[in-house]
C-alpha cells in the first residue's frame, strides 16, 4: 500500500509542478537538439513550453488517476 500511495504522491507532484519540470526538461532537450543539429543530425524541432506544460500535466493527472483506481481497487477487494 506504501508503494501506491508513493505513486499517487509522485503523480500529484508532477501535477502541480508541471510548469517547472517541463521548463527544466525542455532547456535540456533544446540544448541536446542543438548538439545533434550541429554534427548534421536532423530531427523534428522540440516541442513548445506551453505543449510540454500540458503534456506534464496530463501524465501527472493520469498517475494519479491510474493509482487512485489502484488504491480504491485493493481497498473493495
Amino acid at each position: 500500500m506504501a508503494l501506491e500511495l508513493a505513486r499517487l504522491l509522485l503523480g500529484l507532484l508532477i501535477a502541480v509542478f508541471h510548469r517547472p519540470l517541463a521548463s527544466r526538461i525542455m532547456e535540456q532537450e533544446r540544448a541536446l537538439d542543438a548538439c545533434l543539429r550541429s554534427r548534421g543530425l536532423n530531427f523534428p524541432a522540440p516541442l513548445s513550453d506551453a505543449a510540454a506544460q500540458t503534456l506534464y500535466f496530463l501524465i501527472g493527472i493520469f498517475i494519479c488517476l491510474l493509482q487512485a483506481g489502484r488504491i480504491w481497487l485493493a481497498m473493495n477487494s
